[in-house]
């Protein structure tokens, strides 16, 4: 169960979650500081901690519209978000799928900030307001890869799987 810390509406590009004048800044480690920058309350809250783990974030539809760069991804990995959103954008999807970022597509998804998030299987319950709503899965490979954190640790356990190393 996840608490909703952001909502945000429809075409919420990559410049708004990761703002292209950081893009000298692209190491995983330090990409975080900079997320969502030009929203100072939020980022403030990202930074000073107060987002705890698996917190979600609620977007509309085609979140992640816009340049391909993978910042976007990893300065919100680097929070352990979870992001929750209406579609997303092609290319941010699959960069979190490689980067192991736990995207969910909920076409109909309705909540705010401050509801309680369970996401199952194949819903998402809002326990806030009692409504569920359905999730769009992933194929099975590319789920595969978010669970395992991405395609380098996916490749990992793979190759070490393969070779019965461990």
């Amino acid at each position: 169960m996840g608490k909703v810390v952001y909502t945000v509406g429809d075409d919420v590009s990559t410049d708004v979650i990761y703002p292209g004048r950081y893009m000298a800044t692209v190491l995983p480690t330090e990409t975080p500081q900079y997320a969502f920058a030009d929203h100072a309350e939020f980022n403030a809250k990202l930074k000073s901690k107060q987002v705890p783990p698996g917190s979600v974030l609620v977007g509309g539809k085609n979140f992640g519209c816009g340049s391909s760069r993978e910042q976007a991804v990893s300065t919100l990995k680097g929070y352990d978000l979870v992001i929750v959103a209406r579609s997303f954008a092609r290319i941010f999807l699959q960069n979190s799928i490689n980067l192991g970022l736990r995207t969910v597509a909920a076409p109909d998804i309705d909540a705010k900030d401050g509801d309680e998030l369970e996401i199952a299987e194949h819903e998402v319950i809002n326990r806030t307001s009692g409504r569920s709503f359905r999730i769009e899965p992933l194929p099975p490979a590319r789920r595969d890869i978010m669970e395992a954190g991405g395609l380098i640790a996916y490749t990992r356990a793979r190759v070490l799987a393969g070779s019965g190393a461990r």
